[in-house]
């Protein structure tokens, strides 16, 4: 169950990277986009921390 959870954090991170760069082209096209990138980063980083939290509050709940 664990390894489920990661894995959709880690699409989900990559899905927010990609979007950014597909919004904004490359950081160096646009670095005035990149404080965006930054808190789009931060927002994927949280979810994964809280995948990774449900994760293991799943694993000691069986």
């Amino acid at each position: 169950m664990r390894t489920r959870a990661t894995a959709a954090a880690v699409l989900l991170a990559v899905g927010l990277l990609a979007g950014c760069a597909r919004e904004h082209g490359t950081a160096t096209d646009t670095p005035a986009g990149y404080s965006e990138m930054q808190q789009k980063v931060a927002a994927a980083e949280s979810a994964l921390a809280q995948a990774d939290k449900d994760a293991a509050q799943d694993d000691s709940d069986h």
